[in-house]
């Protein structure tokens, strides 16, 4: 007589959102690991019976996707395809409450900052000796550093702080033993997140502390390259651009979020800081740096923007010529200072003036790569798509920025680097060929 087995538990950890999210799932994946589970992140095989997704909660659009997704593994659960979805990340740290009225289903509902207790769940014990350990989910050749958690910044439209708590910094030794551990594995470049990277070390150290610790991650072998995403232009850390010039493998490259050209309305939005301070800031980070890339991102349509507003952004995108941008339309989030605002710019005249924004860009980025013609640039290759390997320059991270394609009739290493002349431009891509590794 057969009887029936016993279903051996494999875990799935989909992950919705930001580079910050992914980290956390690989954190989650580390620690079930070394429990001794089975677990998968992002499985294509619908083959686990325990989901755990780590969700978004930034902007309506992310919202939504998160939900959606909620709802796709609670039918899956209904159907007898899994038997557990659990649910963490930024929407469930934020709507806990009403999400456990809206979906019964879902096993359990964990905030941003409950690994332990996520982990008890899933019957597993937190390991304190895999602090700083990570097994990565993205190409082994890079990872990004989460180098701090939360925010103190009062930006009027922003969420993060209610979804993400105040801004804790990680000591630098913990992060440089989590750098060594990556570099051993085979990561060359590290990309340093937080919400705000120019607020490193405040609560930890008493002063702005960014810039020492780039330069003890730039000791790290094996790390050839360290890039900078998501630092806050009012009280910028300056000291970091002499690091970037002294250490050859920090990455003449910056994303800062700047939001709008408008002075009026950074004021609305309480950034700290006017547009004339702004783009003295540029002007000065261009002239230490003289070959830096910087890349930044705005939001149209926040309560309040009038056309003319809306000009001087535009007016300054021109000026400035970024050579990275991205655009967001203004989402109106409960429960910030925005909020109390009546968000009366109609959602038609918010696309159109991204459209603008973007349409402007386009031209800009098209300008700035011609320029790159004939030139031969270090090439980090990341994947083989079509026939074509594909790859970054010091200038672009990966997800947001430009690529460089080189046709699959050269071989290439995928997660090594090589020297690439440009012979051809587009827009946001550049084609070349390799002349030597």
């Amino acid at each position: 007589m057969k009887t029936k087995g016993i279903r051996t538990n494999k875990i799935n950890i989909v992950t919705l959102g930001c580079s910050k999210n992914l980290v956390d799932s690989e954190v989650l994946f580390t620690q079930l690991k070394g429990n001794g589970m089975n677990v998968t992140h992002e499985s294509k095989k619908d083959d686990a019976n325990i989901v755990v997704i780590n969700t978004c909660g930034f902007i309506d659009n992310a919202k939504e996707e998160s939900i959606n997704t909620i709802l796709r593994y609670v039918d899956a659960k209904e159907a007898g395809i899994v038997d557990k979805v659990y649910v963490t990340g930024c929407l469930s740290h934020r709507y806990k409450d009403e999400l456990e009225v809206e979906m019964p289903t879902v096993d359990a509902w964990f905030g941003t900052n409950e690994l332990p207790r996520m982990l008890k769940t899933l019957r597993a014990d937190y390991k304190h000796e895999l602090v700083g350990e990570r097994l990565l989910t993205t190409p082994a050749h890079f990872a990004y550093l989460k180098i701090a958690e939360g925010c103190d910044r009062p930006c009027s439209f922003c969420a993060i702080p209610l979804m993400r708590g105040g801004h804790v910094s990680r000591p630098i030794d913990e992060l440089l033993t989590e750098a060594r551990s990556l570099a051993r594995r085979g990561t060359k470049e590290l990309i340093l997140i937080a919400q705000d990277l120019t607020y490193y070390g405040l609560d930890l150290y008493k002063k702005r502390n960014l810039a020492d610790l780039i330069d003890q991650l730039a000791d790290v072998e094996g790390i050839d390259w360290i890039r900078l995403q998501y630092a806050y232009p009012s009280g910028f850390p300056m000291d970091i651009l002499d690091v970037m010039r002294n250490r050859p493998n920090v990455c003449n490259y910056l994303d800062m979020p700047l939001q709008t050209g408008s002075t009026e309305l950074l004021k609305l939005m309480r950034r700290g800081i006017t547009r004339e301070k702004t783009e003295s800031l540029i002007e000065t980070i261009r002239e230490k740096v003289p070959d830096i890339t910087l890349r930044t991102t705005l939001i149209v349509g926040h309560p309040g923007e009038t056309e003319a507003m809306f000009q001087e952004t535009y007016d300054f995108v021109e000026r400035m010529r970024f050579d990275r941008l991205g655009v967001f339309t203004y989402s109106h989030e409960d429960d910030t200072h925005s909020f109390t605002m009546p968000d009366d710019i109609p959602a038609d005249i918010k696309q159109e003036r991204a459209d603008e924004l973007m349409d402007l860009q386009q031209g800009i980025s098209q300008e700035l790569n011609q320029q790159k013609v004939g030139k031969t640039y270090k090439v980090l290759f990341d994947r083989k798509e079509g026939g074509y390997f594909i790859g970054r320059t010091e200038a672009d991270s990966p997800e947001v920025d430009n690529e460089v394609l080189v046709p699959a009739t050269q071989y290439v290493r995928l997660g090594d680097f090589a020297n690439v002349r440009i012979d051809r431009a587009e827009e946001f891509d550049l084609y070349g060929e390799v002349v030597s590794v």
